[in-house]
């Protein structure tokens, strides 16, 4: 188990990362288009500046947050309010935003109860969770960032924070997606970037997944088609999640076809 402080320092070092891949961009190459369909790199940076503000909500007024998501989902908020300040500001206006409300984000998880729920879009959320939500959709959207750079993964052991969530969201995976899950144990096993081994569930199951921990999180941030990862499934009930696996909240995901580009570990 790692800490609230370890988590809320991963995060920030995974942010960094991204921070420096931004900010040596010139203000045309924020128009570049990322896989996801009718998305610039601008827009994938205010989709973390906005949630990330809409987390800071969720853990100071959470009250004012119910009332928020009732909006958003209603769509009293319009079409794609996430994407409404990178589209009305200039580059450095967007990475400013975005840092503001990177420090805001520590600052509120820092000081929060750490036994507390957090409400969001999906189930409520344990602070950690919460928090290892933030690690996740920021390694994801920035992977987006890089497949428009053509840049390679981030690639540390902070993945391990997406792969236990990608875990922990089996169920909800399934039930988002419309899927049957008959609950039968998978056991999966997962090469780190550090060369040890991450595994979950019963040692013994014969359902099973295999790969390394960069496949693992491309599929469950569904960054990645499984077809185009080192990622494979034994089992009915592995099979099954494999092709549902999503890690982050909200309706299923689209996912990205396959075909889109192998990415195997290693720098």
């Amino acid at each position: 188990m790692t800490s609230l402080e370890g988590l809320l320092a991963d995060l920030a070092a995974e942010q960094d990362e991204l921070d420096a891949v931004l900010g040596a961009l010139a203000p045309e190459d924020f128009e570049l288009p990322t896989p996801a369909e009718g998305w610039a790199v601008r827009d994938q940076v205010s989709h973390l500046a906005y949630f990330d503000a809409s987390a800071v909500l969720a853990l100071a007024a959470p009250e004012r947050f119910a009332e928020h998501r009732r909006s958003l989902m209603t769509g009293a908020e319009g079409r794609e309010p996430d994407l409404a300040l990178g589209r009305s500001v200039p580059p450095d206006a967007l990475l400013r935003a975005w840092r503001s409300g990177r420090e805001h984000l520590a600052a509120a998880a820092s000081s929060a109860e750490p036994s507390r729920r957090v409400p969001w879009y999906g189930p409520e959320m344990s602070l950690a969770s919460f928090v290892t939500a933030r690690l996740m959709e920021t390694w994801a959207h920035g992977q987006d960032v890089r497949d428009a750079l053509g840049l390679r993964p981030s690639e540390t052991d902070r993945l391990r924070h997406i792969c236990h969530l990608g875990v922990a969201a089996r169920a909800y995976a399934h039930a988002v997606h419309g899927a049957e899950d008959d609950g039968r144990p998978v056991r999966v096993e997962l090469l780190s970037p550090g060369g040890t081994v991450w595994s979950f569930g019963p040692e013994d199951a014969p359902d099973r997944i295999t790969g390394s921990g960069l496949g693992f999180a491309l599929v469950v941030t569904q960054r990645r088609h499984p077809d185009d990862t080192d990622v494979t499934a034994v089992g009915s009930a592995a099979t099954r999640w494999l092709s549902v696996a999503q890690a982050f909240a909200g309706p299923a995901g689209a996912g990205r076809p396959p075909g889109l580009g192998v990415v195997a570990p290693g720098r």
